[in-house]
Formats: C-alpha cells, sequence, structure tokens
C-alpha cells in the first residue's frame, strides 16, 4: 500500500499542470475583518494585520460571494473584489496552522445531502460511512483519528456527547445541509480553544442566519433507489433583527444487488436493512442591542430512522433510532470604544436519544438506549493587549449526564439488563496568546487545563509557529498535546447489542499531535499547501475478549496535500491528497494499520459556472482500507478492500431567474466496488431535482 504514497506523491504537480480539468473550486484567501472582504493574495507581512479573525492562509472552498443570485449572474469576464456579508463572524483563531472552509455554495454544487458528504472532500478526511449504503460503523477518521477524537462543533458549541459505542455515536449522516452557512476545520493549537480529546482537529459548523429582504428558497430532487429529499429555507432581516428557518426531509431505501459475501445480504441478493430517513428543523434569531452589543438564539432539532448494516456477520435486523436537539443563546460584546477586545457569552443545551433494538439470530429481542444531556457555557475573550500581541482566553463548563438503559430476552443475557444514570462535570480554562516577533514571524502558545470530576486535574500545551520566509513561500509548525477520556457508556452501560462489557478502571487515552507545513504560491494560478502531520496516542481504547479495555500505542504519521489552480473566469478547480499510516505499535496487531484507515484518498475536480449554468466533476481515488473485524469465513484481519476509483458529475440549468434543475450523477464509472470491509457502492447512481428562491 505504501507504493501509493510514492507513486502519487510524485505525480500530484504533474497533474495539476497537464491535466487542469481534474480539480474542483478551491482557492487560498486571507480575510480581512476590518473591511469586510476577502481578497485573493500573496501570504502578507504580519504587520500589516489588524486582529483578523483568522491570520493564516484560508484554503477556502468557496463559490460566488452569498449575496449573488446564481440563476440571474451575469459573465465574468474579469477577477473581481469578491465580498462576505457579516452573516456569520469567522472564528479568531490561532495563526500557525491554516483553517480550511467550505462555503453554502460549494455544498451545494457538491450535492451534498450531510455532514458527511461535506467532509469527505476536505483535505485530511478518509470518510466510510457516507453515501448509499453507509453504516455508521465504518469510521470517520481525520489524520488518522477517529471521530471521537477529534471535536465536533455547531457555532462553537460541542455537538460530541461523551457517548463513544458504535451505535451511539455522533452520526454526520444525520446532519443533513440546509442549515449550514460554512464548515470550518481547525487543528493544532485550535485545540486548546476547543478540547483536549482533539487528536485529529475541529469542525465547527456554521449556522446560517438571515440577512437583507425576506426570501423563500426551496428545492426537491428525486431519484435511484426511492431517493426523495426536500428542503425550504425563509429567511431575511429587518432593522435590528435578523431570521432563518428551515426544513429538510430525506429519504432513500437503498435496496440494490450486492455482491456474495456482501454486509447484509439477503436471500434475493439485494442489500436489507439500510434504509434511511431523517427530518431536520432549524431556527435562529439574532438581534442587535447596539453598536456594541447584539444576541442570537438558534434552535436544531433532528430525528433519525434507519437500518443497521453489520460487515461480515449474516443478515441483520438491528434499526436505530436518533433523536436530537440543540439549543444555543450567545450574547457578543465590544468592550471599550475600539475593535481591540470583544467578549463572547454562550449558553447550550444538547440531547442526543440514541436507540437501537432489534431481533437476534435466535429470534430474542433486544435493546440498548443512550440518552445524553448537555449543559454547556462559555466565555471567551478576544483581547489585542498590544499591536504585535493578541490573546484569548476564558472558560468553559459542561454537565453531561447519561441514562443508559439495556433490556434483552435472551437467557443468556437476562443478567445485564440495566438502567444506569450517570453524570460528569468538567470545566477547564483556555488560553492562545499570539506574538508577532517580527514582520515575517509569529508564534502561538496555548494552554488547557481541565477539571473533571472523573478524571481529575490535568493540563495541555501547545504551541505553534509560522515564518513567511519569502512573499511567496511561508514555512509552518504545530505541537499539542491532548487526553480523550473514555465515554460514561464505555465505562458503566452493558452494550446489549455486541454483547461488549463496560470498564469502570478504562484509563484516558493521552498523546500528541503534530504538523509542519509549508504554503507555496507557485504562480499567479497555482498555490498550494503541504502539511506533514503526526501523532503518537498511549492506551488507545478498544475491545479485547468482549470488553472495553485500553489496548496500547497508535503512531500516525501521514501527508497533506491541498492545490488550487485557476484556468480562467468562471472555473473553480481543486486537488487534496491525504496520506495516512496509522501503525499499531503494540498488541496482537502490532505493526499492523489501524483497520478501516486507507493509506491514499484522492479528491480532485474542476466547475464551471456562468449566468446560473453550473458543471461540476469530481474524481475519487480510494487506496483501501484493511478489513480489521467482522470478517466473513476465510477473510483475514490483514487483508485490505481493493482501491476504487469513483467519478460524480453534478451541473445546474437556469430554467428563469429564480428557478433551476439540479442533476447529480453518482459513480459514473458504475462500478460497485467495496467501500470498505465488505460493504458494497451501489453502481451508477442519479438525482433529478428543481431549486428556487422567491
Amino acid at each position: 500500500m505504501k507504493k501509493d504514497f510514492l507513486l502519487l506523491t510524485v505525480a500530484l504537480p504533474s497533474l495539476l499542470i497537464a491535466f487542469p480539468g481534474f480539480a474542483a473550486e478551491s482557492e487560498i484567501k486571507q480575510i480581512n475583518t476590518d473591511k469586510s472582504t476577502e481578497v485573493i493574495s500573496d501570504i502578507p507581512s504580519l504587520s500589516e494585520i489588524e486582529l483578523p479573525a483568522t491570520n493564516a492562509e484560508l484554503l477556502t472552498q468557496q463559490s460566488a460571494p452569498s449575496e449573488v443570485n446564481l440563476e440571474t449572474q451575469p459573465e465574468i469576464t474579469d477577477e473581481p473584489d469578491i465580498s462576505l456579508e457579516a452573516i456569520a463572524e469567522k472564528d479568531n483563531l490561532p495563526e500557525s496552522t491554516p483553517t480550511y472552509v467550505i462555503d453554502k455554495e460549494e455544498i451545494q454544487k457538491q450535492g451534498a445531502t450531510s455532514l458527511a458528504d461535506i467532509l469527505k472532500r476536505m483535505p485530511g478526511f478518509a470518510i466510510n460511512d457516507v453515501g448509499h449504503g453507509a453504516d455508521i460503523h465504518t469510521g470517520t477518521y481525520y489524520r488518522g483519528a477517529s471521530i471521537n477524537q477529534s471535536v465536533f462543533l455547531i457555532n462553537g458549541r460541542p455537538i460530541n456527547n461523551n457517548v463513544n459505542t458504535y451505535h451511539g455515536g455522533t452520526d454526520l449522516n444525520s446532519i443533513p445541509v440546509e442549515a449550514i452557512e460554512r464548515v470550518e476545520l481547525y487543528s493544532g493549537t485550535a485545540s486548546a480553544l476547543y478540547g483536549s480529546s482533539a487528536f485529529g482537529g475541529v469542525v465547527n459548523i456554521i449556522t446560517k442566519e438571515g440577512y437583507g429582504k425576506p426570501k423563500l428558497s426551496g428545492s426537491a430532487e428525486f431519484g435511484s433507489l426511492s431517493l426523495n429529499n426536500q428542503q425550504v429555507t425563509y429567511g431575511g432581516s429587518s432593522d435590528n433583527v435578523k431570521y432563518n428557518f428551515s426544513f429538510e426531509r430525506f429519504f432513500t431505501d437503498n435496496r440494490y444487488r450486492v455482491p456474495v459475501g456482501a454486509a447484509n445480504r439477503d436471500s434475493q441478493g439485494f442489500l436489507s436493512n439500510a434504509d434511511t430517513a431523517t427530518s431536520t428543523y432549524f431556527g435562529s434569531i439574532g438581534l442587535d442591542l447596539d453598536k456594541k452589543n447584539s444576541l442570537n438564539l438558534d434552535v436544531t432539532q433532528l430525528s433519525s430512522r434507519r437500518g443497521l448494516i453489520y460487515f461480515g456477520f449474516p443478515l441483520q435486523r438491528d434499526r436505530l433510532d436518533h433523536d436530537g436537539l440543540n439549543v444555543g443563546l450567545s450574547w457578543k460584546t465590544r468592550l471599550g470604544n475600539g475593535e481591540s477586545s470583544n467578549l463572547t457569552t454562550s449558553i447550550g443545551y444538547n440531547q442526543d436519544y440514541f436507540s437501537t433494538y432489534g431481533p437476534t439470530g435466535a429470534s430474542f429481542y433486544r435493546r440498548g438506549s443512550l440518552d445524553t444531556q448537555q449543559l454547556t457555557a462559555r466565555v471567551d475573550h478576544e483581547w489585542k493587549v498590544t499591536s504585535n500581541n493578541k490573546l484569548r482566553w476564558g472558560l468553559d463548563l459542561k454537565n453531561t449526564d447519561l441514562i443508559g438503559d439495556v433490556l434483552s430476552t435472551n437467557p443468556d443475557r437476562i443478567a445485564t439488563n440495566e438502567t444506569e444514570d450517570r453524570s460528569l462535570f468538567n470545566t477547564a480554562l483556555f488560553a492562545v496568546n499570539t506574538w508577532n516577533i517580527s514582520e515575517n514571524f509569529l508564534i502561538d502558545l496555548g494552554l488547557r487545563q481541565s477539571f473533571d470530576s472523573q478524571f481529575g486535574n490535568y493540563l495541555n500545551p501547545s504551541a505553534g509557529l509560522r515564518y513567511a520566509v519569502t512573499p511567496i513561500v511561508a514555512v509552518r509548525g504545530s505541537w499539542a498535546g491532548g487526553q480523550r477520556n473514555p465515554g460514561l457508556d464505555q465505562l458503566y452501560v452493558y452494550d446489549t447489542v455486541h454483547g461488549w462489557n463496560p470498564n469502570p478502571d478504562l484509563r484516558p487515552e493521552i498523546g500528541s499531535t503534530w504538523t509542519a507545513g509549508v504554503d507555496v504560491n507557485f504562480s499567479e494560478n497555482l498555490i498550494g499547501q503541504f502539511t506533514y502531520f503526526g501523532s503518537s496516542i498511549g492506551d488507545r481504547l478498544g475491545v479485547i475478549a468482549g470488553k472495553w479495555e485500553n489496548i496500547g500505542l497508535v503512531d500516525t504519521n501521514g501527508l497533506e496535500a491541498a492545490l488550487q489552480l485557476r484556468i480562467a473566469a468562471g472555473w473553480s478547480t481543486f486537488l487534496n491528497y491525504t496520506y495516512t499510516d496509522s501503525q499499531i505499535k503494540t498488541g496482537t496487531e502490532e505493526s499492523l494499520q489501524l483497520g478501516l484507515i486507507p493509506y491514499s484518498v484522492l479528491q480532485t475536480g474542476v466547475g464551471y459556472q456562468n449566468a446560473g449554468w453550473q458543471a461540476n466533476l469530481y474524481v475519487t481515488y480510494n487506496s483501501g482500507a484493511r478489513r480489521a473485524f467482522f470478517t466473513n469465513p476465510g477473510d483475514r484481519t490483514t487483508d485490505f478492500a481493493p482501491s476504487f476509483v469513483n467519478l460524480d458529475l453534478s451541473g445546474r440549468i437556469p430554467l428563469t431567474s429564480n428557478l433551476g434543475l439540479t442533476v447529480y450523477l453518482e459513480n459514473l464509472l458504475g462500478e460497485q466496488y467495496e467501500r470498505v470491509n465488505r460493504i458494497y457502492s451501489p453502481g451508477f447512481t442519479f438525482r433529478v431535482g428543481l431549486s428556487s428562491n422567491f
């Protein structure tokens, strides 16, 4: 598998130059919040930057500005000044590591139907559980770290719920896209701001706010495998009030033929029990109290009903119900007379209810439910101490209550039936200080001191630097220490679905992550970012002989490359490549790659838009991941799924100034490849819909 790394490392620059048609929309931009504009620029002198939202180069996949009506947009003949309305303020983040951003226009062009769909084309991600026939057991990985080793936020509030078992983890396929303004991806020193468990990174979902005249928009699409998806949004502003409300409904039965040996293959040769139905309600109201103070309330409610696929097992009939509610209220105030001191105070409530249930092979019934409720509060102060020194510091409070209810009619498991009611309280102080040592050199230093009712007190430091060698080359690096605590379910709740016993003696996963990278403006039209990343995590959690245990050390090393080529007006391109070597260092699987993580993933494509017309071609290469567990007879845990290449095409045809026809053709090659661990894609599928704005 390592030959993929050598081959693709050599091929990346030549691929962009020789085949510019294979890339989609991604631009390195510098954001200046004082002027509320985005301009494509060289790497700036650090002394020129005044309290920016993000001083590091931003690799963004951003389309036309959000106020442009794509149905009536005229042909672009010159490079425009691109403005960004103050729909949602960007985070003031450490500057030593890049922030990756994908906005709503690019999300729409890609045809994403969930957060997992959005993340799969961002650098560093390997997402197995996305698309038709996806299963939540097969994993989302960022730089080799699992979904529970990263932090997921909505408007800066955590949505990870301290639940770690497969049937109760964060299901990115249940988070729809209609309410999303953009998605931001952080790493490095930013982990000090949002949690010690961010071994992988921090994903922040920024939701839409209303602006301008009231506007009603909607879409409806239908496609293969009984897919239907309806979305409607109404938003606007009046005087000092902004509002936005949306609803989204999605369904697909995912019933298609699969090869012999595939997971959940029924007697007729079809994938069974893989249907998915979600519905989501979202609303936000913002109020500008005066020139210095504003309030914002946002509410998201989702409901998901789906069947579960267990790779390698015989036919399964288990179901998963997931209901979630997230409420947040934030108050932003500008201290003093200038822009040098800003305070944000927020409180949040997050509830996730997961219920897995179904008959076993002997017709016994089983059910396991996890009801998690979290109350959070945060005080976050951004302070420009001097012209060369910025401090961001604050306080996080989080209280978690978990009720785990386990029931089985199997005589062998009746003794494990129980109801567990557990609570956890965590307090953290955080601070990140950025010093501009000179015009071209800065450093970030971060600390996060946590006080945990289960695991005591612990300190996690972080550091980063960035040096602009020349106007076209900058180097950067970061290091961060981390600690990820076991979930309350792993500690106390029997998993009746898998038959796994909890372990109250589990130790936290403790380790560190680091990066080293370079940003290069090869030419006016070709810009690239290259990042080496690594991590070492001890006491990694896993299951041994049916019980949660600390299983040992995993070391990860990898390379992330992201390039943008600007061909001509109206054209947009991107290329992302990630090589990940996550090696198990101890135990029976010593020296093996972590299961389900491919060595190589490449995403690239090309997009064109003009006067409301759009066409976008995306290419995916996946080197194949190790079939780690739940194998079929004859399979070995050292086996890898075959590599595959996938092509997707999306387009939009304007019918009127307010109405457009959308088309998404997925898997153009029609190959029914093995996505991971005996779970197969359906081959070619399509979606056709209408979108409108009034």
